[in-house]
């Protein structure tokens, strides 16, 4: 009777707690918890019978229904089936997760990769398949929630440093004890910013300190340096990165992720994180997908010289109305509101003149931030622009 009586108790106030939380209750009013896609044609979304262009997508190069990637996916679901059922460790890999994890480690400049079914279990490894107790792991105050997750179940020390800040994290480490191992937890392109982590200067105090560094580049992938090689790429550090993990689902058109590093490092990863051995695998189209783009990629520059294109010219007319983008380096980029109404309104008034954008508060930014997240896709058509800057304008001009 007791026993049932304590279970009931904590089950109302799990109950209460979801029922009195202000930010489910403020999305839930504004409809915008979840958006139904009804159908999807290149940059063109349908949303309860209305038609609006995709502006906030993470898919960069715009390759999702590219023939070659629709192709490769059929190709592999015909000859291997729709998935493996199970981890790698316990149903074995396939040749397809090994032709992919060459591929990459060869694009990314790595001896080897591993690839794993979501880019949250990835950026999850790339700290928890390495850190222990008693290490140390210094992390962006940023960074993505995946690797926060990381270096709590690591058992590590956490020290936070300033945001892209290399001065804070040389001041944290010079009051550390040189014995004690150290990760610096970067990323290379910040999503919700879309500022460029200052790579050089974090890889000086990397070997200055002798810390192990390892990059998220779920969003530098496809989007900086060679062909799209990536942030390390782009600033010519690859061999001075000692681990670069990223996701499948940006510019690679796929889902999944990868942790690429030295041979020993991804052995050591397959055999030491949970994430890694207890997690299902890619599927064959997966894999298969990805495999398509990192060949378009390679072949067909234009759709990374389209991608920067539009970008500077999305930049153009957001410096020309003086909004705010968190001074953005790339094609992520938020516009800051610095309110939740303000924020909200802002969106409701590109949905209305139908544009697709993301409002994001916090605790997804910083408060003070509240921000409406855009990003640019090498896909986006002059025609997708006109609609885009009418609204742009619209909204600006009712703050």
């Amino acid at each position: 009777m007791i026993r049932s009586l304590f279970k009931s108790k904590t089950r109302n106030r799990i109950q209460e707690r979801c029922q009195e939380d202000s930010l489910t209750r403020l999305r839930k009013k504004y409809d915008i918890l979840y958006h139904i896609i009804e159908n999807q044609q290149g940059t063109r979304v349908t949303v309860d019978g209305k038609q609006l262009v995709m502006f906030s997508s993470n898919e960069y190069l715009g390759l999702h229904d590219h023939p070659k990637v629709i192709e490769a996916g059929k190709k592999a679901l015909d000859q291997w089936g729709s998935g493996t059922m199970g981890s790698r460790a316990a149903n074995g890999g396939r040749y397809f997760h090994h032709q992919l994890e060459e591929r990459l480690a060869d694009f990314l400049g790595k001896e080897a990769c591993h690839v794993s079914a979501a880019g949250y279990l990835s950026l999850m490894s790339s700290i928890t398949g390495f850190a222990q107790r008693g290490d140390v792991v210094l992390v962006d105050k940023n960074m993505h929630s995946s690797v926060w997750d990381g270096t709590q179940l690591s058992m590590a020390s956490v020290e936070r440093f300033s945001h892209n800040n290399p001065d804070h994290l040389r001041a944290l480490l010079d009051n550390l004890d040189p014995e004690v191992a150290k990760i610096i937890a970067i990323e290379g392109i910040y999503s919700m910013e879309g500022h460029i982590g200052k790579l050089p200067e974090f890889v000086d105090i990397a070997q200055q300190y002798q810390c192990f560094l390892v990059m998220d580049d779920a969003h530098g992938l496809g989007v900086l340096g060679e062909n799209g090689r990536g942030t390390a790429n782009h600033f010519g550090l690859t061999e001075k990165v000692d681990v670069i993990s990223g996701s499948l689902s940006k510019s690679l058109a796929s889902t999944g992720g990868y942790v690429a590093g030295d041979r020993s490092m991804i052995d050591y990863l397959r055999t030491h994180s949970k994430q890694t051995i207890f997690s299902a695998a890619i599927s064959p189209s997966q894999a298969a997908c990805a495999m398509a783009a990192l060949d378009i990629l390679e072949s067909e520059p234009e759709w990374l010289e389209r991608l920067w294109s539009n970008t500077k010219r999305y930049k153009a007319l957001l410096d020309e109305l003086n909004l705010n983008t968190w001074e953005s380096e790339s094609p992520a980029i938020p516009i800051v509101l610095g309110s939740r109404e303000r924020a909200y309104y802002f969106w409701k008034r590109l949905w209305d003149k139908n544009v697709f954008t993301i409002l994001s508060t916090p605790p997804a930014v910083p408060p003070g931030k509240d921000l409406i997240r855009t990003s640019v896709s090498a896909k986006h058509s002059d025609e997708d622009f006109e609609i885009f800057e009418e609204a742009i304008r619209y909204a600006a001009s009712k703050l």
